[in-house]
Order: structure tokens, then C-alpha cells, then sequence
């Protein structure tokens, strides 16, 4: 079996959550999908579960985080052009996401960011490794 990579968020509102990731590119896999929990596919290898409060505190005895007004961790989203990173946050921002900062330029790599609903934040960025400093 591939090694595959799934990032379990804990979200207030499943059918939001769903229609902003949707927005942002992935697409749901009703077979690991329930009412408590929607299985978010970014590729063959990377999967996002969003999961209800109850649900995710059945996997851990630690509190759910704030994510609101404290940052538990960044996810990273790369894009093939500028172009495709601008559209990706702009659906996002559509379906009811915040970009909290202006955008990023790094010479090398364009970075621009997106709150879901809940606070998690999302890197959306293009790198163009012609550009990487020697």
C-alpha cells in the first residue's frame, strides 16, 4: 500500500466545512463519509477528514484547540501557477473563508492564506524552483 497522509480537522458545521474544502479543491468520498464525518480527498495520496466536535474527541482525551484565536498547525496547499493560487483562494473566500494577510511574495514562491469557518489555517502557494536562490 502507498503511504498516504490524512489530516483530521475538528470543524462546528460538517456541510460548511465540506462546501468551503470543495471550494478549495477537494472533492468528498461519500465511502468514508457520514454524518459526523466527511472524507475530503486533495489527491491519490492526501486526504482531509473533517470531523464533527464528538468525533474527533473519540480519537484523542486532549481538548479541541481554538483555532480561532490561537494556531495549532499550518497546512500547505501547492498550486502549478500564481494564476491557479489566486483562483483557489478567491473560491475559497466565496464560500466564506478569510484571508487574514496580504499576499506573500518570496521571490521564489507566492503564498497566499484562507481561514475555514473554524480558524484552520491554509497556505495556498505556487514555487517556481527556476527562481531559488543559488
Amino acid at each position: 500500500m502507498a503511504k498516504q497522509i490524512f489530516i483530521n480537522l475538528a470543524v462546528q458545521n460538517l456541510t460548511k466545512s465540506m462546501k468551503f474544502y470543495e471550494a478549495l479543491g477537494f472533492k468528498n468520498n461519500p465511502q468514508f463519509s457520514d454524518d459526523h464525518g466527511k472524507c475530503m480527498v486533495w489527491s491519490d495520496h492526501i486526504f482531509l477528514m473533517i470531523l464533527s466536535h464528538e468525533k474527533f474527541l473519540s480519537f484523542t482525551e486532549k481538548p479541541i484547540a481554538e483555532t480561532k484565536i490561537s494556531i495549532a498547525a499550518l497546512f500547505s496547499l501547492s498550486m502549478d501557477s500564481l494564476e491557479e493560487v489566486n483562483q483557489v483562494v478567491e473560491r475559497g473566500l466565496r464560500a466564506g473563508g478569510i484571508e487574514p494577510n496580504e499576499m506573500r511574495d518570496y521571490g521564489f514562491m507566492v503564498q497566499r492564506t484562507i481561514e475555514d469557518f473554524d480558524g484552520h489555517t491554509w497556505e495556498i502557494f505556487h514555487m517556481d524552483m527556476t527562481k531559488l536562490p543559488a
